[in-house]
Parts: structure tokens; sequence; C-alpha cells
């Protein structure tokens, strides 16, 4: 009956494990070939808008790599969200240096970031403030800790040209130094591009499938504005699924592009602030709904060590497993769903044979994160955004 029950277990895995490999190889076509459009002649006036609060190590490294972009017309406006660290001092420091060069595209405007009008708090509000002032026709918004390919703008529009899309974003290439950071950080990316099929997402329009990631989230001007764009957020915290989510409800035509060559990012600089931040924010980005969250974290521990603990019940002549063969496959393309997302990202493909250690790592950080929400405080940069607890649904 055991070994029943065992090999039952194994030949659904297999089956499912072969589903993601299909979604993953079909993501994979999909993004670089959204990169294939050649740069348009005409180029359209893009505003790149950065908020920013205590990125003091980030900062100058963020807003040179835009300063440096390959691009004839575009602004950077980056807004200093009451910084108390010497982040607005490196911004001066930028921007006097800047007014002294030669005139080249790129007119850098430091913004300083006023009190919260009340309904909107932290990233949305500082988003809200720099779309306020924004002139472009495409406003791409992007974090202070990231570094940009001087190509980046120019791939970016011509992706907007060349799929004729209303939004863009994509994956960026994540580093990560520390332990915490290599079993945390690139989770969250290669969850969405294993479990999420971009082929269906872009027929069905429905937002459960909606995709973007903050660090590189590109829209047309008019198009943000009809969204409401950070503005009709309030509290959210997820704020690139939720853009996303209305994006695909009002209609408009959205496109995950390749970016792990075009934008890096360290989101985090030490296991700690990454165990911390994901404690915050993991639980959020279901939206506080138990259920689903559970579902997902439990199906994913079954999924991936369901296999490793078979083989080793089986070692110690435990469960008497016959069929070898299956069990080998099954271990086999469980490496292959983390290899080549990882590949594609660009993060070493050592850390994806670590892969039972993530995914016990993110389990850890899941009941935690469901723990940290009945405090119901949540922050952004060390403010206190909003009080919200779980839900069942």
């Amino acid at each position: 009956m055991v070994n029943y029950l065992t090999h039952d277990l194994i030949l659904h895995l297999i089956l499912f494990q072969v589903f993601n490999l299909v979604i993953i190889l079909s993501n994979f076509m999909i993004i670089h070939r959204s990169r294939r459009h050649e740069t348009p002649s005409e180029l359209p006036f893009v505003s790149i808008l950065v908020p920013t609060r205590n990125e003091e190590s980030n900062i100058g490294n963020c807003v040179r790599s835009l300063l440096a972009q390959d691009y004839p017309n575009f602004e950077i406006l980056v807004l200093d969200d009451q910084s108390t660290d010497q982040t607005r001092s490196i911004l001066q420091e930028l921007s006097d240096t800047r007014t002294g060069e030669k005139p080249t595209p790129g007119n850098l405007r430091i913004l300083d970031g006023r009190p919260s009008n009340g309904v909107l708090l932290g990233k949305n509000w500082a988003c809200t403030q720099l779309a306020r002032q924004a002139q472009g026709e495409i406003l791409t918004f992007t974090d202070a800790d990231t570094i940009h390919h001087p190509q980046m703008l120019k791939k970016i529009v011509a992706v907007f040209v060349g799929e004729d899309t209303e939004m863009v974003s994509g994956y960026p290439r994540q580093e990560v130094h520390t332990w915490g950071e290599r079993l945390l950080v690139p989770f969250f990316s290669w969850a969405m591009y294993t479990f999420n099929p971009l082929a269906l997402a872009y027929h069905l329009h429905n937002p459960a499938l909606a995709n973007a990631v903050g660090q590189l989230l590109a829209f047309r001007r008019k198009t943000y504005d009809a969204i409401g764009g950070h503005a009709a957020l309030g509290f959210e915290i997820v704020d690139d699924l939720a853009l996303a989510r209305k994006i695909t409800r009002a209609g408009f035509r959205w496109r995950v592009t390749y970016a792990a060559d075009l934008v890096s990012c360290r989101m985090y600089h030490s296991s700690r602030a990454a165990y911390e931040g994901f404690v915050k924010n993991l639980f959020a980005a279901f939206k506080f709904r138990l259920l689903p969250f559970t579902f997902v974290i439990v199906w994913l521990g079954i999924m991936f060590w369901g296999p490793l603990c078979v083989t080793l019940l089986w070692l110690l002549g435990t469960v008497p497993y016959a069929d070898h063969c299956m069990l080998g496959t099954c271990l086999l393309i469980s490496v292959l769903v983390w290899l080549i997302p990882y590949y594609d990202l660009k993060i070493p493909l050592w850390q994806a044979l670590l892969y039972p250690l993530t995914i016990a790592a993110n389990m850890i950080v899941a009941v935690r994160s469901i723990q940290h929400s009945q405090s119901g405080e949540v922050t952004w940069k060390d403010r206190k955004i909003k009080k919200n607890k779980w839900k069942w649904l």
C-alpha cells in the first residue's frame, strides 16, 4: 500500500513538473522574442522616475547609470522622500556636477517629497508625486538600488513599439552575496517565471495572471493616467502587481520582456535584511489571503521535498520503492525546473542546486510573514504604512 501511494505521488509530481517545464520554455521564448524588435526611428520622450528614501549606499550608482543612457530625449526625476541619511546631499552633488557638464540628454531633476496627503503613504505616494511632475510620453519607474545598462531605454522603447503594448516590465538580474540573499531573493522571480504562463495571461486578460516587477516598470503616460496610476492604489503594498492587475482589468495590453542584461539590483545587503524584507512582503503579495497562500507554500514543499524524502526513505530501507527510473526522472525534472530560470535570470547555476534549501527557507519566511501580518504593521523604509490582517480568501 505504501509503495503504491509513493508511486502515485511521484507520478503526479512528474506530470505537474512537466507542465511547469512547458510554462518555463514557453516563457523563455516569449520574453526573448519581445526583444527582437528594432529601435524605432522616432523615439518618444521618456521620464525615468526614481522614488528614494535613505538610499545613500545605492542612489549614486543608480543615477549615474541612468544618466549614461544612450537615448536622445529623456529626463530623470528622483524624489527624496524625507531621507535622514546622506541621500539628498549625494543627489545634489550629482546635480551640481551635471550642471557643469556639456549639455547632453538626461535632464536630472531632484524633487523633495511632501508629507503624506493622508490617502497615500510610502512608495505609492512617492511615485504619485513623481508622475505628476513627469513630462514624458512613457513613464519608466525604477528603484534606487538598481543599475542600468546604457541601452536600457532604447530596448524598452523598442518593446513598446514592436509589441504595440501599454505596459512593459521585466525580471532584472538579482545581485546576491550573502546566504540569506541567495536563498530568498531569487525566489520571487523564479516563481513568476515558473508558474505564470505568459501566453495564457496575454490571451485570457485575467488579472490573477498579471505579472510585473517594480524594479523595471514602464507605462505609456495616457494609459497610466487612465488606470489612475499609483494614486489609485491607496494603501496597496505590492504596487507592481496591483498596477499590472489594473492594466489587465482595463483591457490594456502588457508585456514582460527579457531584462536580466539591462537591469541589475541588489535588494538587500545582508541575510537579516533579506529575511526581514520578505517577512514583511511575501504574504502581502497574496493580498493577505490565507488559504491560497498556504496552499501554494505547502504544495511547493510537497513538489520539491517529496521526491527527496522518498529517495532518503528508500536509501534507509524504510520505503520499498521499486521504480528507480521514475524517481530519478522526478529528481531530474526538479533540477531542470530550477536550472533553466536561473540560467535565464543570470543567477549562478550552482545556486539552483540549492533549491531544497531555498524552498525550506521560503517556507519559514512564509510562516513568519503570516505571523507578522497579525501585528497589523506594514512598513516601507522604516515607516509604518498601514494596518492589515489576513483574510481567508
